[in-house]
Parts: C-alpha cells; sequence; structure tokens
C-alpha cells in the first residue's frame, strides 16, 4: 500500500498576543522572522511592538526592547500609561530596555559612518546579546536611524542578512521599525531593507470624513498565509484593535 503524501509543513508561531493582527496572519509570525514595522509619524509603530513585546513577556517569553533615537526611560513612562503593561515584566526582566547609543560606545563605534566592519561588529554584538539573554523576541527602533549610519546599500543589506540570521538560529522573532514619508512608495529608507525582510506590515494614516484614521495593512509574510485587506487600527489603553477598513462607510467591529 503506498504512503499518502506528507501535507505541508506548518511553522511554529509567535503569537503577538494581538488578537486581530495574530488572527490575519493564521496564528502569528512564523517564528524565527525578521518583520519590517513600517509607516510615518504618527501610525502606531512604537506602541504596535512595544505591545508585542510586552505579551510576549506576560506569556513569559524573554524579551529585548532596543532604542535608537529615543531614552528607555521616555519609553516606560509612556508605556505605563498602557492597561495592558505590567511592570514587574520590567522588574524581573522578562522585558528589558537597552539604549543603543550606550551600545555604540561600548563598542567604539563613534564614527559618523559605519563601515561593513562596524556593521559586522554591531551584528555580533546584538547577536551575543540576544543569546546569552535567551531573548525570544527582539525590537529594534529604529533600522531607519541605524541605516542612517550605514548609508551603503551593501552593508545595509549585509546588517540586516546577518542580524536576521543570527537571531533566527536562536528562534528569536524581529520587528524592525522602519521609518517612511507619508507619501513613499516604498517600506524604508533605501527600499533595500524590505527586500530582505521576511515580512511587511505597513502601518498609515487615512482621512475619512474629516477623520484621520490610522490603517494596518500585511504586505508580505513569509511562512504563512495572510489577509491582504487594509485594516482599521485603534490605540487603547487596553492595547490595539482592529476593523476592518469599509471604503464606503465606517469600520465594522473590533477583531
Amino acid at each position: 500500500m503506498g504512503t499518502a503524501p506528507a501535507g505541508p509543513t506548518v511553522l511554529e508561531r509567535c503569537r503577538t498576543g494581538i488578537e486581530g493582527l495574530d488572527n490575519i496572519l493564521d496564528g502569528g509570525i512564523p517564528r524565527g522572522n525578521t518583520v519590517l514595522v513600517s509607516g510615518s509619524c504618527g501610525t502606531g509603530k512604537t506602541t504596535l511592538s512595544l505591545e508585542y513585546l510586552v505579551r510576549g513577556a506576560l506569556a513569559g517569553e524573554r524579551c529585548l526592547f532596543l532604542s535608537v533615537t529615543e531614552a528607555s526611560r521616555k519609553i516606560l513612562q509612556n508605556l505605563a500609561t498602557f492597561e495592558f503593561f505590567d511592570p514587574r515584566t520590567v522588574e524581573e526582566r522578562k522585558l528589558v530596555f537597552i539604549d543603543v547609543p550606550i551600545l555604540y560606545e561600548k563598542l567604539g563605534l563613534s564614527k559618523e559612518e559605519l563601515s561593513s566592519e562596524d556593521v559586522n561588529l554591531l551584528v555580533l554584538a546584538i547577536s551575543r546579546l540576544a543569546s546569552d539573554m535567551g531573548v525570544q523576541r527582539l525590537v529594534l527602533d529604529s533600522i531607519t536611524s541605524v541605516c542612517y549610519r550605514i548609508r551603503h546599500e551593501e552593508n545595509i543589506r549585509d546588517l540586516i542578512l546577518k542580524l536576521g540570521k543570527s537571531l533566527s538560529d536562536i528562534s528569536c522573532t524581529t520587528l524592525l521599525v522602519s521609518e517612511i514619508g507619508p507619501a513613499e512608495n516604498r517600506y524604508s529608507l533605501y527600499g533595500v531593507e524590505e527586500a530582505i525582510a521576511d515580512g511587511v506590515i505597513l502601518l498609515g494614516n487615512q482621512q475619512r470624513r474629516g477623520d484621520l484614521l490610522r490603517t494596518l495593512k500585511i504586505i508580505k509574510m513569509r511562512g504563512t498565509t495572510h489577509s491582504r485587506a487594509q485594516y482599521v487600527i485603534d490605540l487603547t489603553p487596553l492595547g490595539i484593535l482592529l476593523a476592518p477598513f469599509l471604503k464606503g462607510g465606517r469600520s465594522g467591529d473590533g477583531l
């Protein structure tokens, strides 16, 4: 008797803990993926990334937030206003914040432009940090600010490829915050980042009847089926809510 063909491989999922987002990703982000969270100012990139980490920490995972431009102290002050945040996650070091400028200083990366050797040093430092801490979720906010100091596309490609691989090897699921202008037709500073990343989550602002709505769309996500529809997101004290974006009228009920 012949053997039945094996079914498709189902990858382990990293549930973001944002219910609507997990639903449209068919269960969550495939474990070990590197995902760009792209959008212009005020679209909710940092809030989404922080909730992703807090939900992971509450589920017992070790989570790391690498802040490039804003002091961790200020981020924590803002995070404390959300009801989903539990300060015990920080006290118990399930959720750890590190300021990248301090990391630059420790590595001797004081030059205005980072060379390929500097990029390798930075990747190694972040990878070792994540490995030593047993990090399962990591956010870098923002990859754009790091790329401003790299500039050359081949070095940016190396950064994302090497960082993504080293973190994937330890089953760490990574969000890279990418800052873009409101009218740009790409998802990163150079257009290189989205080609290499495993996924792209695009956040935006859209006018409707005098209101400015925040929107979310999954552009790509390797390793899973996903909705390609546009959704309205609401940043509430309890967390992010998603609702279908209805072209002719109001958004529907939260997912």
